[in-house]
């Protein structure tokens, strides 16, 4: 009886760890993405991509074959049979698709999932079905009409427009599409539909218009309905007058909106309500609304129930129809603008009755909501601002210099919000950012205020973190916060410099910020709509602005490569970090009729199109030097994608370009005798060694000449943007990471933790917090050090010979002062972790990589020391598979 029990309890036992030990290694494909989106609606794309992770936590997990099942019918789709497209067992490890079934119908849903075969070969669980679902695929498929007002552009209040209709069968599905040019809320029985922000996203309005579609089932009632929709100018129709002339853009007029709800009843037959002269039409209460400075908001105009069935339109008049205002329509495939985080005052300074200074204790984009009881008839201003002058009012004489305004009625920066006396009164903007911290409310009558009267909203494109930093240094840790906070405060469907002063999609500053988001953010959406901004903007002989979009200013002004290489450096930045060679496609031609354009101009290799490097502490290095260098950059890209896209000529065409421009470079710029770049600037010591400009035969002597300079300056920053972006990395990569790192971590003037313990949140425009010009105080052209934490720290870096960090390329430094690291970054395939901590005289080493990949490590040794794994020595240049490992370096 004894022998049974202890047998039962050993079965028992070997039962419980076998199957413990089959959950914890269960392998199925998760985290299902159409385009990048999570079950995305609204979708023209015919060919769209899909791509999954593999869960599989053993040691050289990897996937060995894949089958796709696409189809209309979620139950079939469950089972393994797609109707659409099911393709055969793919022997490949490949993580996207390109859906190659069926041609694509609009308004229609479609369900998928994926089978893969793990290292074994075995077959694993089923991913669980997703789905994406087309919008209207073509221009033709519209129905409705344009319309607006028949108001003149500059009239300030925003209009409302309304229609009604019934349904008299049940619902099964209902969609909103709708287009704009300008901006728009939608409602549906008084309801506001979805929680996007600043929708559509700005393009070029008269080559391209975004829709967006809305799954507005749950909002149609049995009975009657009513539609309400209000608009707002955004970029469209600029009233407000700044140095860009956006208020003389070609597109510019009244805004207006083309709109399909298309209902699906359960006798299978469909139902459109479309936009026409027949909705009517009225002002709103919003008097003021630009994307530029402000709204304003006035409560007494309010008409209470605008937008519901039982709201007497009588007096309102009927739309009028209007042009569409470009022939390319297509859907808004993207991250959306959200108040992605709720920030509360954190402090209120009272003045007096009429006077309040709230601060929201970090520097953001957005807005601020206010609540508010007064007299019917208070104007209640609100002032939004980065700092404060020293007597505690706030101080926007940092932002506004570029404001040309023609009037005293639309303050930069200040909404204005007029009560209607009926009790507690809440005002929010609906068509407007701002970048501030403190927001100063005065009020042309008594007021009470609190603390919590007012509350600030982050607004940017939520766009998923992928990347997380975490060192033993605060000021380190700080930097990476401030660093994302500006990226994101600059990002709203494009990357912009700043989110106060201009709101411009600079296109330097967003290359040298392209890694920094794409280490933190699931970017690839956003990058690829501006991408198309650059198409639409791009001129037939390769020209690019140095702002995109715009209405025209930039073709004359900072566009030289040092800025507008964007249109080679984000798609090759995008294909490292996804491994997927759609935007590389898309830009070829681009791309090669940009660098074409720049040898036509430049036959000599070298060029002094460009800015230069902009805002430099003291020295100041040749435009000729940055400028060649990034046009080196586009050439080696324009090379590169002609081989991967198998464009054999192409690729020796630039190939040799780009070896001509080096050996130009070369020729002017190198001594060799002394080893030295010109006179031997930081900037001009490391843009060549960055951009890959140095014969092999001199890095070793360009890099000890950088580090000698740098060490020379005190181991400070003496460079402008350009050799912001290229110092940190030039010196890591070449031998010198600790001089990097203390670069990196000085606290005092000129560097970033000169700024944080200055107390900033964001980065800012200028090393100089007390310079006279160039001083916003959220701008991300300095950000490059954000993506150096991940690569030159933690070492992880894509490998261009199996992008999307299917192999990943580790490289840590184990840099004095510094006692612990840890970096990870969430690939295609998923978390890529690089962790390390000292232990006397030992470092430990943590490298996690998920399936599918694998990595080539260079451990940093020196002084005689070895790396060990499981207590086994390993060489210093060491291959590993999908898995957790732990090195000790002693």
């Amino acid at each position: 009886m004894i022998r049974n029990k202890e047998f039962a309890l050993a079965l028992f036992c070997a039962i419980a760890s076998f199957v413990s030990s089959y959950a914890a290694t269960a392998v199925n494909p998760v985290n299902l993405r159409t385009e990048y989106l999570i079950n995305p609606i609204g979708l023209d794309a015919m060919h769209p991509r899909l791509t999954w992770m593999l869960a599989d936590e053993r040691q050289g997990a990897k996937q060995t074959a894949y089958q796709i099942f696409v189809g209309t019918d979620s139950a079939a789709v469950s089972k393994g049979t797609g109707n659409n497209w099911t393709t055969v067992k793919t022997v490949s490890s490949n993580i996207l698709a390109v859906y190659q079934g069926k041609a694509l119908q609009p308004y229609t849903k479609y369900f998928w999932r994926v089978t893969v075969w793990d290292k074994d070969g075995k077959k694993a669980a089923p991913s669980a079905v997703n789905s994406f679902e087309t919008g209207l695929m073509k221009m033709t498929n519209w129905k409705g009409s344009w319309i607006s007002d028949d108001e003149n552009y500059n009239v300030k209040p925003a209009p409302y427009f309304r229609t009604t209709f019934g349904t008299g069968k049940r619902v099964i599905s209902a969609r909103a599409y709708i287009a704009a040019a300008g901006l728009y809320e939608l409602y549906i029985n008084g309801q506001k539909i979805g929680n996007h922000r600043l929708d559509p996203m700005y393009t070029r309005f008269d080559r391209r218009t975004l829709y967006v579609t809305y799954d507005v089932t749950s909002s149609i009632a049995a009975g009657k309905n009513a539609i309400g929709v209000l608009l707002g100018n955004g970029w469209y129709n600029h009233q407000s007058t700044a140095v860009w002339n956006f208020h003389l853009a070609s597109w510019r007029n009244r805004p207006a909106f083309c709109m399909d709800l298309r209902i699906t009843y359960d006798d299978g037959s469909v139902e459109t309500i479309s936009t026409n002269d027949h909705w009517k039409t009225d002002f709103s209460p919003v008097t003021l609304n630009s994307i530029y400075t402000a709204e304003h908001y006035d409560a007494r105009l309010e008409q209470p129930g605008w937008n519901t069935i039982n709201f007497d339109d009588k007096k309102w008049k009927p739309a009028f129809n209007r042009p569409v205002p470009s022939q390319n329509i297509v859907a808004q495939a993207l991250h959306p603008i959200l108040d992605v985080e709720t920030i509360p005052a954190k402090t209120v300074n009272k003045f007096d009755d009429k006077t309040y200074v709230f601060d929201l204790g970090r520097n953001i984009s957005g807005v601020s909501k206010i609540t508010v009881s007064g007299k019917e008839g208070t104007v209640i201003r609100l002032k939004h601002g980065e700092r404060l002058y020293k007597d505690g009012h706030v101080d926007l004489s940092n932002i506004d210099l570029h404001y040309r305004p023609t009037d005293d009625k639309d303050p930069f920066q200040v909404d204005i919000f007029t009560l209607s006396g009926k009790g507690q009164e809440t005002f929010m903007p609906k068509f407007n950012y701002k970048g501030f911290q403190y927001v100063e409310v005065t009020s042309s009558e008594p007021v009470k205020l609190t603390k919590e009267s007012l509350t600030g909203y982050f607004m940017h494109s939520d766009v998923p973190p992928v990347g997380n930093i975490n060192t033993s240094n605060p000021i380190i840790n700080k930097i990476w916060y401030a660093t994302n906070n500006s990226y994101l405060s600059n990002l709203f469907g494009y990357p912009t410099d700043c989110p106060q002063r201009e709101k411009n999609g600079w296109t330097g500053d967003a290359h040298i910020a392209a890694e920094t988001g794409l280490y933190n953010f699931d970017g690839i959406t956003v990058y690829e709509k501006w991408m198309a901004d650059h198409r639409d903007e791009q001129q037939p002989n390769g020209t690019l602005p140095s702002i995109i979009p715009t209405a025209g200013w930039g073709y004359e002004w900072g566009n030289g490569p040092d800025w507008t290489s964007t249109i080679a450096l984000i798609p090759w930045n995008v294909y490292l970090f996804y491994g997927d060679t759609k935007i590389l496609a898309d830009n070829y031609e681009n791309i090669t009729r940009y660098v074409n354009h720049i040898n036509d101009l430049y036959p000599t290799g070298l060029t002094t199109w460009g800015l230069g490097d902009w805002v430099p502490v003291k020295s100041v290095s040749p435009v000729e030097v940055t400028s060649t260098a990034y046009y080196f950059a586009d050439v080696t890209i324009a090379a590169k994608a002609a081989k991967i896209l198998g464009k054999a000529d192409d690729a020796a065409k630039y190939t040799a370009l780009a070896t001509k421009i080096k050996n130009a470079f070369n020729a002017k710029y190198l001594n060799e005798q002394t080893g030295n770049y010109n006179k031997g600037l930081q900037t001009e010591l490391a843009v060549p060694l960055y951009w890959g400009l140095v014969p092999d035969a001199f890095k070793a002597k360009i890099a000890a000449r950088l580090a000698a300079r740098v060490a020379a300056d005190n181991f400070h920053l003496d460079v402008g943007i350009l050799g912001g972006k290229a110092i940190l990395g030039a010196l890591s990569d070449n031998g010198y990471p600790d001089v990097a790192y203390k670069i990196a971590s000085q606290e005092t003037y000129p560097s970033w933790g000169w700024w944080m313990v200055n107390g900033a949140t964001t980065l800012y425009e200028n090393w100089k917090i007390d310079a006279k010009s160039d001083i916003s105080l959220n701008h991300i052209m300095f950000g490059n050090i954000g993506a150096w934490l991940y690569s030159g720290i933690g070492g992880i870096k894509p490998d261009e010979r199996q992008p999307g960090f299917k192999n990943v390329l580790l490289q840590p430094n184990f840099v004095p002062n510094l006692n612990q690291y840890g970096a990870t970054h969430k690939s295609p395939y998923g978390d890529v972790a690089s962790n390390w901590k000292r232990n006397g005289d030992a470092v430990t080493y943590t490298v996690v990589l998920p399936a599918n990949t694998s990595a080539d490590i260079r451990f940093p040794l020196s002084g005689g020391k070895k790396a060990y794994l499981s207590g086994k020595p390993v060489t210093a240049d060491y291959h590993v598979t999908a898995g957790r490992y732990e090195f000790i370096i002693k």
